[in-house]
């Protein structure tokens, strides 16, 4: 290595940064962050290092340096735009054993200055010792993606808890194992979905009785969202990454599922027109019952799980059974497939409102507000409505809709698969006979499809058969 990693404690320390500039002012934003004190020596300042010291949070001293400046400090930066003010402050630092840190001069540092993963008291530090500024970013821009922002909760539970801990097990090796089946088990997940009082409680009951732990799982909702894998949310990934059991519908998208666990089992339970390969009820119970067998339960949803997913069904279950469970949201079909069409959803010049509905025909019919759905200035997004198009677009002209508003049909939506159908209420069918588009399917009406020509940035590669499939049956 070389450098040699090391954390340093500079709370309350008189620490010196020479230079006022952009540089300068993000290392002071870390010094105080470590709760320095921060004498700073610059002729001019930045706003934001004009603004902190109008609030008192450093000493600044309105000067060019001198070299009795860095007498009785803990730490020195020189970040001015002066190379040989620089060297010369290294220099006097070295010649004075304090840790020195000169921008953007690895060869004149004693220190350097990580690219920094903040989950306080948890930091993790990057760096490629001076040689990849950038690179040391894109590391942690990844990292980041891994560690949830919960890791400094789960610390503060682990210091509440340490010495207990240290009391309750004599053997070394028994606390390692406690510890790891603590942070890698419930009392974790419990503490990164917002229960802070449940992982307490969780403890008290680990240290009473260590294979509590084994004796229930937990169940994660997880949002796939509408088919490009890289719209998952960072939450969602690790949670995919960590299940047992993955619970899927029939339209997760192939590469989607690929990104959970390869080992872990998989269970299909996905619904087409009049067939069900498990109805609701029976998927309800079996994610409960996996729960209860101490394991571990991604139930993988299209879309959004409060969004026609009937997520909310499978946790009321899970709530009166009494299994712990986090629901993690995805980006739903109409934000997601309108957005990959260039359509927006709503625009000061065409449509105030959105509304979503499902489209799905029920004996032939949709029992739905027509009156309202054919209001002016609004955008209406239906779910599963590919079937049922015809009546769609008879019902919106019989309440009101004039025949020339336009419409939009999007096939697998945010996928290489996309394919957009756009016309109006008038001539839409025909295009729907031309082109037989299949579900999944969204259609969106409204003045603002008139903006998918115009606004389309996403072009899907020509069509194949081999490519990827949209996760929600719309």
């Amino acid at each position: 290595m070389d450098f040699f990693p090391i954390f340093l404690n500079i709370r309350n320390k008189s620490c010196l940064v020479v230079g006022g500039g952009a540089v300068a002012e993000r290392k002071i934003a870390l010094l105080l962050k470590s709760a320095a004190d921060v004498v700073l020596v610059s002729p001019e300042l930045t706003h934001d290092l004009t603004t902190w010291r109008d609030m008192g949070r450093l000493n600044h001293q309105a000067r060019g340096f001198q070299d009795e400046d860095i007498n009785d400090r803990h730490l020195v930066i020189a970040a001015t735009d002066n190379a040989e003010i620089n060297r010369h402050i290294a220099e006097l630092a070295h010649a004075k054993r304090i840790p020195v840190n000169v921008v953007d001069q690895p060869e004149l540092c004693s220190f350097i200055v990580p690219s920094i993963i903040d989950r306080s008291p948890v930091v993790a530090a990057v760096s490629t010792g001076g040689a990849s500024p950038v690179l040391a970013r894109l590391i942690r821009s990844r990292l980041e993606s891994l560690i949830p922002a919960g890791y400094g909760r789960l610390a503060d539970l682990c210091n509440r808890f340490r010495q207990r801990v240290k009391d309750h097990f004599s053997k070394p090796e028994d606390r390692r194992l406690f510890w790891d089946r603590v942070l890698e088990g419930g009392v974790a997940e419990r503490v990164f979905s917002g229960h802070d009082e449940e992982a307490d409680q969780l403890m008290e009951r680990l240290l009473a009785d260590p294979r509590l732990d084994q004796e229930m799982g937990e169940v994660y909702l997880v949002g796939a969202g509408p088919g490009d894998p890289d719209l998952l949310t960072f939450r969602a990934l690790r949670l995919m990454q960590q299940a047992d059991v993955v619970v899927y519908d029939r339209l997760v998208a192939k590469p989607i599922l690929e990104m959970t666990r390869h080992d872990a089992e998989h269970v299909y339970v996905g619904k087409e027109r009049d067939k069900h390969a498990m109805r609701q009820e029976e998927i309800n119970k079996l994610l409960a019952r996996l729960a209860k067998q101490g394991k571990r339960v991604l139930r993988l949803k299209g879309g959004d799980p409060f969004i026609f997913g009937r997520g909310g069904e499978e946790i009321d279950t899970l709530a009166a059974e009494g299994v712990p469970f986090q629901v993690i949201p995805g980006i739903t079909a109409a934000a997601g497939c309108a957005t990959y069409s260039g359509i927006p959803l709503t625009h000061r010049d065409y449509a105030q409102s959105v509304t979503f509905v499902t489209g799905h025909l029920k004996d032939g019919s949709m029992n739905l507000n027509w009156d309202m759905l054919a209001q002016p200035n609004q955008t209406v997004v239906f779910y599963m409505g590919l079937v049922g198009l015809p009546v769609i677009c008879r019902e919106l002209q019989a309440h009101g809709v004039a025949g020339e508003m336009p419409i939009a049909l999007i096939q697998q939506g945010t996928t290489h698969m996309q394919r957009v159908f756009t016309g109006t209420l008038e001539n839409i069918l025909e295009t729907v006979e031309r082109e037989r588009p299949k579900p999944p399917t969204l259609i969106i009406v409204g003045h603002v499809v008139e903006l998918q020509e115009k606004l389309a940035w996403f072009e899907a590669p020509p069509h194949s058969e081999q490519g990827a499939t949209s996760p929600v049956d719309f």
